[in-house]
């Protein structure tokens, strides 16, 4: 028996017996100190799961947007390279052992892109300069004034000057400009002002604070330049380029899914198209960024095919004429709610969704008008992106499709005042004869609520193609002051329209097609 205890000896077992005489199964008795290991296992396990989550995470973001990547190397260089002024001896010395300030004006101006790291370098030195040369003079003013009369003055000017530059900060065009120049006036000038008081030797440090913000900056702005430069109107260019396509085959693929509702698509095409039809939101929500890529812009030098003077305030405009649009009209209130194209799409999506589905007999009167003007209209937009994209104007081809689209709208207003007669053939001036009456016999009835959301879509499309006339003056206006070039390649791009314009049609018959066998 000796043996069996001993291989019993680190599991205790226990029974549980009911009243009844019945017996439960076997369980081992689990320590303390086994459940406080179980415990530890699993935090450190739960632990490493995040960790490897996070990893993931942090990978996937750099290989979607190298450049976050190369940003990061960017900051680690600059101040590897300001760090010098600090380690070594005859620099620390030379800047008077204000090397940290160097340091701090990196790792505080340095941005992902060239113009807004000139932004904040410019504001940081001229904010720096003026609020330390005027602390210097209102302390000589204190010190003249007697150890009395000192603290007072002091005060007042901090009061005064903080106040007026806070308020400054409040003005629309000193905040898109100066903001940060306006905060760093502030900060350097009540700290110089109030250090003053127990220092003496003022002038020293203020010079010294300068020069080392001065080196600071410029380190940035040479990092920023020489190794693989951002450029804030380079990402502007791109992101309206990118803005008009979508807006293109968002409003094409809503108006060509209203009308080819027959379920013969694919679940791979029904993706595609809803994907498309989503492109309208990245143009409601790029006003921002727009604006704020338009500001950096303009701080940045001649590059590329930009010029120092580039318009990028018409970009802003190009922008807003994509998001403004007028009011449909009156007696389609839930779509006026906006006044943009982008909106219109949107309005264009929930008559989609609209359980009151038309009648078959006004879809398929309507339906041709309605693919011509939306296909006309993605068309002209599409053409507008081609042209900023290159910087070159096709002036012949932009006024042929502007036409177009004019002639595609003047025949759905047609068809629009053809409903009557074709839901009463009896309104049909003339004799009553006895087509008419068969038409009358085999005319369905067709409902109010069916009639509204096919009459509501075409009155919207109406009104985009309208707005698009503001949007070709708006990048005309950017071709004329921005001096694009011709495109010389006239059969290359008569080829691609004409293949754009084939592919249009192509889709317009197949839809057509489609909604006639419905």
């Amino acid at each position: 028996m000796a043996p069996r205890k001993e291989v019993f000896e680190g599991v205790e077992w226990r029974i549980r017996v009911a009243a009844d005489g019945s017996s439960e199964a076997l369980v081992p008795a689990t320590g303390l100190a086994r459940k406080a290991w179980l415990g530890i296992k699993g935090l450190i396990s739960g632990f490493a799961l995040k960790v490897r989550m996070f990893v993931k995470k942090a990978w996937d973001v750099g290989t979607n947007d190298p450049r976050k990547v190369i940003h990061c190397i960017k900051v680690g260089l600059a101040l590897a390279i300001v760090s010098l002024f600090y380690f070594m001896r005859p620099l620390y010395d030379g800047v008077g052992g204000n090397a940290m300030w160097a340091v701090m004006t990196v790792v505080v101006v340095f941005e992902p892109t060239v113009g807004a790291t000139l932004y904040k370098c410019f504001n940081r030195v001229l904010g720096t300069f003026l609020a330390g040369f005027l602390a210097v003079g209102v302390h000589w003013v204190a010190s003249q004034s007697g150890e009395r009369v000192e603290p007072f003055v002091v005060g007042a000017s901090v009061f005064l000057l903080a106040s007026a530059g806070t308020f400054s900060r409040l003005i629309p065009s000193v905040k898109s400009r100066f903001d940060y120049g306006a905060l760093i006036f502030i900060l350097t000038f009540s700290f110089v002002a109030v250090s003053g008081y127990r220092v003496d030797k003022l002038f020293e440090l203020a010079l010294h604070r300068i020069f080392t913000i001065i080196i600071g900056s410029s380190l940035c702005i040479l990092v920023i330049m020489l190794v693989c430069p951002i450029w804030s109107g380079q990402e502007l260019h791109s992101l309206i380029v990118r803005n008009m396509d979508k807006l293109a085959d968002s409003l094409d693929g809503c108006v060509t899914q209203y009308f080819n509702q027959s379920g013969e698509g694919t679940n791979s095409k029904e993706e595609a198209t809803d994907n498309k039809l989503q492109g309208y939101k990245c143009v409601l929500s790029s006003k921002a960024s727009e604006e704020s890529m338009a500001n950096f812009g303009r701080w940045e030098p001649s590059h590329g095919q930009f010029n120092f003077r580039h318009p990028w305030k018409q970009y802003l405009k190009i922008g807003a004429s994509m998001r403004s649009c007028a009011y449909c009209i009156e007696a389609l209130s839930s779509c006026i709610k906006s006044r943009s194209c982008a909106y219109c799409i949107e309005a264009l999506s929930s008559c989609i969704k609209s359980e009151n589905q038309a009648a078959k007999l006004i879809k398929q009167h309507l339906g041709s008008g309605c693919l011509k003007v939306s296909s006309s209209t993605s068309n002209v937009i599409k053409e507008l992106a081609e042209t900023v994209k290159t910087m070159k104007k096709k002036p012949s081809t932009t006024d042929l499709l502007a036409e177009e689209m004019k002639s595609a709208v003047q025949g759905l207003q047609n068809d629009l005042k053809t409903i009557p007669h074709l839901l009463n053939p009896s309104a049909i001036p003339g004799n009553k004869t006895l087509e008419t009456a068969c038409l009358e016999a085999t005319t369905p009835t067709v409902t109010l609520m069916e009639l509204v959301p096919v009459v509501t879509l075409a009155s919207i499309l109406i009104e985009i193609s309208g707005r698009i006339e503001a949007l070709v003056d708006a990048v005309e206006e950017l071709a004329k002051l921005a001096e694009f070039g011709i495109n010389d390649d006239k059969s290359k791009h008569s080829k691609m329209t004409d293949k754009t314009v084939s592919d249009a049609k192509q889709q317009t018959e197949g839809t057509m097609k489609a909604l006639q066998r419905v």
